[in-house]
């Protein structure tokens, strides 16, 4: 099948469970489903990824996301690229073990810069180990003192590589938040009852997740998704089988689940207008975002490129605004800055979509235009 760069972004749009009319999305009602479908999902800063959410469920609140969250239908940890991302519980441990490994690897340099030997990182992940078991909830702060207690220095970054080093080897995940803190807590003991597949098996459920959450997109998108190996990505698609489905776009080769194409792809419409947190999957799903983005307007998304997204504004799958949020008593003031021309009723459908975020934080919107 060969598609239009409309066609594919409408389907984009689809997969990635962004159109309420979509068949995906009509199967995804809860944070469960949509972290399952997606299989993983940025949460490197906590705000975004809990607006991904509700982006994908209409009518939830930040109030719902989070309790859904302490029911456990999603954690946090760094299945890959060294990143916070949420993912499905049981699958948290495999996908740690399958995808975290290269990052692992290098990370012994990184302790050389921080003054850390590998000794005191398997000691620093025994002494939390002890701390937490039997059920134990610790915040980050008291995660850190429970290191100094024992003489281990948690100064300057070293407190953050040992919790990540600890939940890199699949001792510790991140919990929902103490008050405005991470907290963390044992793996096993969160998820008791974890998915344990073969490799091969492992392989062929991320690739099929990948690129039913994000398709049509490519092999080379989807390694650096993972951070597997151009081999490993090869073989995962393989594993996945007849699933996923062959698309070429401008004349590229391209995979997309099959399922979503059993009807003709609609193209994005102008009218599809959706105010996405930063750190999204609708970029970062992606290391080719040119379909998304123009190339203009790259540097506005990620000033400095240094990896810190802004918000955006997406109109018929481009991005054409970024914007930034205040939270101020009941009101959620929004301050746009458009990247293209948007005329009055352009202004207006970004409004409307702008009283869905509002809703979803709970608060009245104040939209403000340059």
């Amino acid at each position: 099948m060969e598609l239009t760069p409309r066609q594919a972004l409408g389907l984009r749009l689809s997969s990635l469970l962004l159109r309420a009319s979509s068949g995906g999305a009509a199967r995804a009602t809860t944070v469960a489903e949509v972290v399952t479908w997606l299989g993983a999902m940025q949460a490197q800063d906590l705000a975004s990824g809990l607006w991904s959410f509700g982006a994908r469920l209409p009518e939830h609140t930040v109030t719902d996301v989070t309790a859904a969250l302490e029911r456990r239908e999603a954690l946090r940890t760094w299945p890959m690229r060294g990143t916070i991302h949420f993912v499905p519980p049981r699958d948290a441990r495999w996908m740690v073990e399958l995808m975290g490994v290269r990052v692992l690897n290098g990370a012994a340099r990184r302790r050389e810069q921080l003054g850390l030997s590998e000794e005191t990182a398997v000691q620093a992940m025994e002494v939390l180990g002890s701390a937490l078991a039997g059920g134990g909830r610790l915040s980050r702060s008291e995660c850190l003192a429970v290191l100094e207690d024992q003489g281990i220095d948690t100064g300057g970054q070293r407190g953050y590589h040992l919790l990540w080093y600890a939940s890199q080897r699949g001792v510790l995940c991140i919990a929902p938040n103490i008050g405005n803190e991470q907290s963390f807590v044992l793996l096993d003991e969160w998820v008791p009852d974890p998915h344990r597949p073969e490799r091969d098996e492992a392989l062929g459920t991320v690739a099929l997740r990948y690129f039913r959450g994000r398709g049509p997109t490519t092999r080379q998108d989807f390694a650096g998704w993972t951070g597997l190996t151009a081999a490993d990505a090869k073989r995962g698609i393989a594993v996945a089988g007849d699933a996923l489905a062959r698309v070429t776009v401008d004349g590229v080769e391209t995979y997309a689940d099959a399922a979503l194409l059993d009807t003709a792809p609609t193209p994005a419409g102008d009218d599809e207008v959706l105010v996405l947190p930063g750190f999204d999957e609708y970029l970062l799903g992606y290391k080719d975002r040119s379909l998304m983005v123009a190339d203009e307007h790259k540097a506005a998304i990620i000033p400095g490129n240094n990896g810190v997204f802004q918000a955006t504004v997406v109109r018929a799958g481009r991005v054409v605004a970024t914007w930034k949020r205040t939270l101020v008593k009941n009101q959620v003031r929004v301050a746009v800055l458009p990247l293209t021309p948007l005329h009055r009723s352009d202004r207006a459908e970004v409004e409307r979509a702008f009283e869905r975020y509002a809703r979803f934080v709970e608060r009245t919107p104040e939209v403000r235009w340059p």
